[in-house]
């Protein structure tokens, strides 16, 4: 299940980075519709959770006293019903600042990265006791992430719906080099 959990969170990097490169310096910060965060929001928000995740990793642990995969279901579950809106925890909120979008491909690179390095090295089973994910608790290296990977195939999702009202739009395009 390593390989598996390293190759599939690779593949959601690319595909995060792919998504957010559909955007211009200034369709980055354009608000596609009521109620919506802008691409470079939601680009801000997965490096948010992200970041804390690749924090967790690092920080110390303790041997699971059940399934370490006893969550993965339920995430899975959860992040890809794109049909039910969920609402952020309050410390991973973006501002409304404009967002600088190749700094955040950089630091959305470099913490995957980072989280990578995590998931090919070391026991998977062993619980982070750092941090509690809402509702949860503190979760096993392979749930946190397995998290990352779904949350941010969630927001790959809404990045394409926010690039296609975009588009509907017209709102500018990035230069294509």
């Amino acid at each position: 299940m390593k390989n598996d959990l390293v190759n599939e969170l690779a593949s959601v990097k690319v595909d995060m980075v792919e998504a957010l490169s559909r955007f211009g310096d200034q369709s980055v910060n354009t608000i596609p519709f009521e109620g919506s965060w802008t691409a470079g929001q939601v680009a801000d928000h997965v490096l948010m959770s992200a970041s804390a995740v690749a924090g967790a990793l690092k920080g110390p642990v303790k041997p699971a006293d059940r399934d370490p995969k006893q969550h993965i279901q339920l995430m899975s579950d959860i992040f890809l019903n794109f049909d039910h809106k969920l609402k952020s925890p309050d410390f991973i909120i973006p501002s409304d600042k404009p967002k600088d979008k190749q700094a955040l491909t950089n630091a959305l690179t470099e913490t995957f990265d980072s989280i990578e390095c995590s998931a090919a090295s070391g026991d998977l089973d062993m619980i982070c006791t750092a941090f509690e994910m809402p509702t949860l608790g503190n979760l096993s290296k392979k749930e946190l992430i397995w998290f990352t990977i779904v949350h941010t195939k969630r927001h790959i999702h809404q990045l394409k719906n926010i690039a296609d009202h975009l588009d509907k739009q017209n709102i500018e395009k990035p230069a294509l080099h």
